[in-house]
């Protein structure tokens, strides 16, 4: 069973990343949570991106806000896929600076970026990344899209 981590640089994250812990919970992949920040706990974000291919994981997922510097981090450290959530917050500037921090990696250290507080599509992408070699999550996954096309012919009766 693959394994998907995802993780945050606060607890202040959690609103916006629990839309990729549900979504992957819905497809019946487990997901471990935890908080890692790349500027308060530097020892742990070494720790973690170091050994989570060791730990059963298979995807990362990395919110951040401001700065935004855990997911391209994670993914300096780890042979994993990372996606990463820039976060719109506080001490941030509209969300740019999260969106430019995740999105402009230096060669060699890519991470998948998803739009502004787009953790749900963060997990139906690593379920997607998951889904090329687990059959099993990549019907879940066809059966999800066809229930979206069916939503939308639903909505188009209603006009």
């Amino acid at each position: 069973m693959s394994k998907v981590g995802v993780i945050m640089g606060s607890k202040s994250d959690l609103p916006v990343m629990q839309d990729a812990i549900d979504i992957l919970k819905g497809f019946d992949i487990e997901v471990e949570v935890d908080i890692v920040s790349a500027h308060r706990t530097p020892e742990k974000l070494f720790d973690y991106g170091q050994n989570a291919h060791t730990r059963g994981f298979s995807v990362i997922v990395a919110g951040a806000g401001g700065a935004a510097h855990l997911p391209g981090m994670i993914a300096s450290l780890s042979p994993l896929p990372v996606i990463g959530v820039p976060v719109k917050s506080s001490n941030s500037i509209d969300g740019w600076d999260s969106v430019l921090s995740i999105l402009q990696m230096p060669g060699g250290v890519p991470v998948a970026t998803v739009a502004l507080n787009g953790a749900k599509n963060a997990g139906i992408l690593a379920a997607q990344i998951i889904g090329a070699t687990n059959k099993c999550v990549l019907d879940k996954i066809v059966a999800y899209k066809e229930g979206l096309k069916i939503k939308v012919h639903e909505s188009a009766k209603d006009l």
